[in-house]
């Protein structure tokens, strides 16, 4: 549905890149890798996110890097979409509920960086029923039509996954306790 209302395949695949996870950062030819777009077209539909204030830019040596700008006031909303675009909400009200389903739901591997892919990597925090866990999945696989591998960790203070969240720059989805 996106797709109508943006336009722009090239600008659908930059505010997905971009917009979904806050602190995702690109560069121009990195972009052009991923997408197999040209540079001339990553590159226009670039600077006018820039100059309509949605992406903010940084130099690191010869390399110029763009960021979601998360103050920009259509920022709350274009992460909503998106989010919706892609099934994710739907996706946390299918494995959640008031019992039996996890504390916590990160996202992880490509989708979490913006791109495209056929596997939804989940990192899972709590003790949810697992049979039911299993059944929820494997419906939400139906229905989005992916392949979805997640990892379980019991609690929100395990190291090791504290070091995952990190280093795979994750993307809260939901979670049962607002600090997490």
């Amino acid at each position: 549905m996106l797709e109508t209302l943006i336009g722009s395949g090239t600008r659908l695949k930059l505010l997905q890149r971009m917009f979904l996870n806050a602190t995702t950062k690109a560069y121009l030819r990195g972009l052009e890798a991923e997408f197999g777009d040209s540079t001339n077209g990553i590159r226009i539909e670039l600077n006018r996110l820039v100059s309509a204030g949605m992406l903010l830019t940084s130099r690191n040596g010869n390399r110029k890097y763009f960021q979601a700008n998360i103050r920009h006031p259509l920022f709350p909303e274009l992460n909503s979409m998106l989010r919706k675009h892609l099934g994710l909400q739907d996706l946390v009200e299918r494995l959640t509920s008031p019992s039996g389903g996890p504390d916590a739901i990160y996202l992880t591997g490509d989708l979490s960086r913006g791109l495209e892919t056929e596997v939804v990597d989940l990192i899972l925090v709590g003790r949810p029923d697992r049979r039911l866990l299993l059944r929820r999945l494997a419906r939400a696989e139906q229905w989005m039509k992916c392949k979805i591998r997640f990892i379980l960790f019991e609690s929100l203070t395990d190291r090791q996954l504290k070091r995952m969240v990190r280093e795979e720059d994750a993307l809260l989805l939901w979670s049962r306790n607002v600090n997490a």
